[in-house]
């Protein structure tokens, strides 16, 4: 059938096949949000059962400068997104709001890293698609409590910087690897602990364990983005730290906010030679 995408009509039903790319760019350009959450857990099982396979006679990797999204949440600058106060019900939904929009968001970065990258190895597409089935199960788990507060996903505003970070690290998935996961992810280690200690302050933990869930799988996530990172610099002869530093410079990551929560990223697999970079590095532009 034919689904709309913001940049161009795609025919998704053309690339329903036995190929992993294929599947992954099916998934990675659906519009509707509930499609999308089948797909994605429909194609971890297919792969998980040996139903579909990489193959080098898919087409290349076509550039992807707007994801499958629906139409709301409308798209405005990070300045202008709305206040997120969890003291107030509706900050409190917009708090919710935002995370989930983090969320929707990681689930398409995980499918263009299975999608984008080719030629290498078979658990590098299994870690990645793990990674969209439980960014899946994330963003239902915020969407369902948004629901509880009278609001769903696409009442708020919402801004496009992750999905910007992944077109401009769409040609090398070391690139990508060190500053999606290893930075862009990696923030939501130390915010989350944050977030979820003002909102059982304002009595609101039911939210706060809906938090703690994520918080454990997102410290296996960012595992899953250093691994890789770590297996590129090796492939390429790099010395890990000192290429993450250039890279941060290079690309203009976002600047790095302390406090770090050194217990999570160094579960996640930063040395500790890595955190004390960081540590150095925060407030840098």
């Amino acid at each position: 059938m034919w689904r709309y995408n913001p940049l161009f009509w795609v025919n998704t039903a053309a690339y329903m096949s036995d190929d992993l790319f294929s599947r992954a760019l099916a998934c990675l350009l659906t519009v509707d949000v509930d499609s999308k959450l089948v797909q994605v857990a429909a194609l971890r099982h297919a792969w998980l059962s040996g139903d579909i396979v990489c193959t080098d006679v898919s087409p290349p990797a076509i550039p992807i400068p707007v994801p499958g999204r629906p139409l709301k949440p409308e798209m405005v600058s990070a300045l202008q997104v709305g206040k997120r106060q969890p003291s107030t019900p509706e900050g409190r939904a917009a708090l919710i709001h935002s995370l989930a929009h983090i969320e929707f968001n990681a689930i398409n970065l995980a499918l263009d890293a299975a999608y984008r990258f080719r030629d290498l190895p078979q658990a590098y597409y299994a870690d990645w698609l793990q990674v969209a089935a439980e960014e899946a199960e994330h963003f239902t788990l915020l969407r369902d409590h948004l629901r509880t507060l009278g609001f769903d996903y696409g009442d708020f505003t919402a801004h496009n910087g992750l999905w910007d970070m992944a077109v401009t690290t769409a040609h090398d998935p070391m690139v990508r690897m060190a500053l999606v996961p290893r930075v862009l992810e990696a923030r939501g280690l130390d915010a989350l602990p944050v977030i979820m200690r003002r909102l059982a302050s304002c009595g609101a933990q039911s939210t706060a364990d809906v938090l703690s869930v994520i918080l454990h799988d997102e410290i296996g996530h960012v595992a899953i983005g250093n691994r890789w990172y770590a297996y590129f610099c090796e492939l390429r002869g790099l010395e890990p730290i000192a290429t993450f530093r250039t890279l941060m410079r290079e690309y203009k990551a976002p600047r790095l906010r302390g406090p770090l929560h050194t217990e999570a990223r160094l579960a996640a697999g930063f040395s500790p030679a890595e955190m004390q970079m960081l540590e150095d590095y925060i407030g840098q532009p």
